[in-house]
């Protein structure tokens, strides 16, 4: 009977614990459900009517937006135009598209026709208008060229349909926020990129590049549909009212719309997304082909190589020749190799220089550096006797001198007269002294002084009036002349 007691109570006591740890673990989950509802929560701080007024207010395109819109345009063409990210980012966030974007998703919503007819209509205005404002800025304007900006909006995948829908939702949940969260605003508009694509599509169409056009017009829809999805999706999260003429048949036949425009626009993207994921793992592959096959092959010489994806060549290009063998173990490592698991249809077309046209190469090298060796000597030998002949002219220019010197006492150094011009004219270029035999009546023979001046022929004509005048009376004290002509020298 004791022992009966005893399993009892020792059943009771198990079953005591078990209680406890079930309280104890719903007391825990408790907790965290409470803390995550308080983190992610944010239905008590949303502002319905204030949000629904913020969006309608910003659909409107008149005045002052249609103004800012055809900036935005042209800050933006300009920018695509300059490769320059910063001014495009500028441009995104002056873009007033966003307004009836946020429109669209709103009236789905709250099924409310008349913001949903005031929206198509102003988005559609606004898109005509930048076509046509970036058409003739790249039509009129003489540089443009495909720059890394302009071919960045050309082929959208699934990523732009991710950022749409993330950034739209940011965007929505801001806007739904009671106060402004400017910061997220302005994120959402250089995240998206709403008014790149309408340039770049304008760039296509000034270019008759139609694959362009329609590539960035399908980039523009992209970030448009989903942004207005995210709308759609946050409103009917928060509840918000429905529009007093709505019914549950026209909601869920908005709802359907909504959906079905969405996978379409995704169901291409997808497909798109795929063939740029492949593309960049054949890239990838054989960027590490060249690396690891041929880059690191000491025997190898590679000058440049090309691929072509649609052909499915890898074009080598090397400077040494390249044995039949080591063609063959490039070709295997190529097909068989699992690295390079995407590449078993591609075909390498190696072209090398042979022996001969190598040896031949590097014979013409050495013989050219020769010549140039022999050059450089012969140079050196004729600059040496330029220097003995500097002298010689110099030792017989001051021995004239001396004669000059030693039969007329009065005489100066013309060398130090010549000298002391060139520091005390700058505008002289060159100048010459003689005494010249002068006959008025033809009878009597006068000798007289002239000093030929050459001036420098920027020098205004004015400036070389005083300063002739001023040479003059100069020359004649250095030289002891009662009179001095001058004689200009063109």
């Amino acid at each position: 009977m004791e022992k009966d007691f005893s399993t009892k109570n020792n059943l009771i006591e198990d079953k005591t614990t078990s209680d406890i740890k079930k309280e104890d673990f719903s007391r825990v989950f408790i907790h965290a459900k409470n803390f995550l509802n308080n983190l992610f929560d944010f239905r008590e701080d949303t502002d319905h009517e204030a949000t629904i007024e913020a969006i309608k207010a910003d659909i409107t395109f008149k005045g002052a937006t249609a103004w800012i819109l055809i900036f935005a345009v042209f800050v933006a063409s300009i920018g695509l135009n300059a490769n320059s990210t910063a001014v495009v980012i500028g441009a995104m966030l002056i873009s007033p598209l966003m307004g009836p974007i946020l429109g669209l998703g709103m009236s789905f919503a709250l099924n409310d026709i008349n913001t949903l007819k005031k929206s198509v209509k102003n988005l559609g205005i606004m898109i005509v208008l930048s076509l046509f404002a970036s058409f003739m800025f790249f039509y009129l304007f003489p540089l443009s060229e495909d720059t890394s900006e302009l071919l960045g909006r050309v082929s959208p995948d699934i990523r732009d349909v991710l950022i749409a829908f993330f950034g739209g939702t940011a965007l929505m949940v801001a806007k739904t926020k009671k106060g402004t969260i400017a910061s997220v605003i302005f994120g959402v508009a250089i995240a998206t990129a709403l008014m790149p694509p309408l340039c770049t599509a304008g760039y296509g169409l000034a270019k008759g590049n139609f694959t362009y056009f329609l590539g960035a017009i399908y980039l523009f829809t992209i970030n448009a549909i989903f942004i207005a999805l995210a709308t759609f999706l946050v409103l009917k999260l928060l509840n918000f009212p429905m529009h007093e003429y709505a019914n549950a048949k026209k909601r869920k036949q908005y709802a359907t719309l909504a959906t079905i425009i969405g996978i379409a626009v995704m169901i291409p993207a997808i497909f798109t997304f795929v063939k740029v994921f492949n593309e960049n793992k054949i890239n990838n592959q054989i960027s590490n082909f060249i690396k690891n096959e041929i880059k690191e092959n000491e025997s190898l010489t590679l000058i440049d190589w090309e691929k072509d994806l649609e052909n499915k060549e890898i074009l080598l290009n090397f400077f040494n020749e390249v044995s039949d063998a080591t063609k063959n173990d490039l070709n295997n490592e190529l097909t068989k190799n699992i690295l390079y698991a995407n590449l078993v249809d591609f075909k390498l077309k190696i072209k090398g220089s042979d022996t001969k046209s190598f040896e031949l190469i590097t014979t013409a090298y050495k013989e050219k550096r020769e010549e140039l060796q022999k050059s450089k000597e012969m140079i050196a030998e004729l600059e040496n006797q330029i220097s003995v002949l500097q002298q010689t002219i110099f030792q017989l220019n001051t021995r004239i001198e001396q004669d000059a010197l030693a039969k007329d006492k009065k005489a100066v150094a013309f060398s130090r007269i010549a000298k002391d011009v060139k520091i005390r004219y700058n505008e002289v270029e060159q100048i010459g002294f003689a005494k010249m035999l002068y006959s008025k009546d033809f009878i009597k023979i006068d000798t007289i002084p002239m000093a030929t001046v050459k001036w420098n022929r920027k020098t205004l004509e004015t400036t070389i009036n005083l300063k002739e005048i001023e040479l003059r009376d100069w020359l004649q004290k250095e030289l002891n002349l009662d009179t001095l002509f001058i004689k200009r020298e063109r």
